[in-house]
């Protein structure tokens, strides 16, 4: 296979069938990636549920299309990437890149996104409503460590973004999550904490508007 048209009626009959399968919470995405094509201005050809990300055949694909139809770009597949819409949707994505039979250069790609947005929302109620991590006021388990990574998982899916992407009120709500879950009271979460929001521990202090011992709070 040199160019996606060469398989058009089998990609199609794939699309039709994951569509079937999969319903409307999957957006799935044909990219033409083929530098020949003078496709620069867009890659998507096939499109399914194209309402989860607001696009459509003939828009263009990604932030790593362009570099990739110019040859400048060397990318591998990746599975169960977490993202978010503009509307504050969350998928779970995934991407496999075609590559020519010959040349092995790639001309194109599938993409899969997931909105796990509702799943989302009800794990979290469910969590809530089973309250399953209390015990006669505190945490039951035996290994504290995954507590505390259980709980870091929970903040982040309260907040909405991933940690990069997460602005100064963002890591406020983060850290104020904890703090009510009693995080700080385990040995080094601190520590943790800063190193995986980036923040010093003055931050972390004036954050949750404690004065740091020792210095002045700022």
């Amino acid at each position: 296979m040199k160019h996606i048209q060469d398989e058009q009626r089998f990609f199609n009959d794939l699309f039709d069938m994951l569509q079937a399968h999969c319903g409307k919470d999957f957006e799935l995405v044909l990219h033409n990636l083929s530098v020949c094509d003078d496709n620069y201005d867009h890659t998507i050809v096939d499109i399914r549920n194209g309402h989860i990300t607001n696009r459509k055949v003939g828009d263009w694909g990604d932030e790593d299309g362009l570099q990739i139809l110019r040859g400048m770009l060397d990318v591998s597949d990746s599975y169960n990437e977490f993202m978010h819409t503009e509307a504050g949707h969350i998928l779970r994505c995934s991407s496999m890149y075609i590559h020519a039979s010959q040349s092995g250069q790639i001309i194109g790609s599938i993409c899969i996104n997931q909105d796990i947005t509702r799943a989302v929302e009800a794990e979290r109620f469910l969590r809530d409503y089973n309250m399953y991590r209390i015990c006669n006021g505190g945490i039951f388990t035996t290994d504290i460590s995954s507590v505390l990574d259980d709980l870091i998982q929970e903040a982040i899916v309260l907040v909405g973004k991933p940690v990069s992407e997460m602005k100064r009120e963002d890591k406020i709500r983060f850290i104020h999550f904890l703090d009510e879950k009693g995080v700080f009271l385990i040995t080094k979460s601190g520590t943790k904490i800063c190193n995986l929001l980036n923040i010093s521990k003055y931050t972390l202090y004036n954050y949750l508007g404690i004065k740091m011992p020792g210095g002045s709070g700022n």
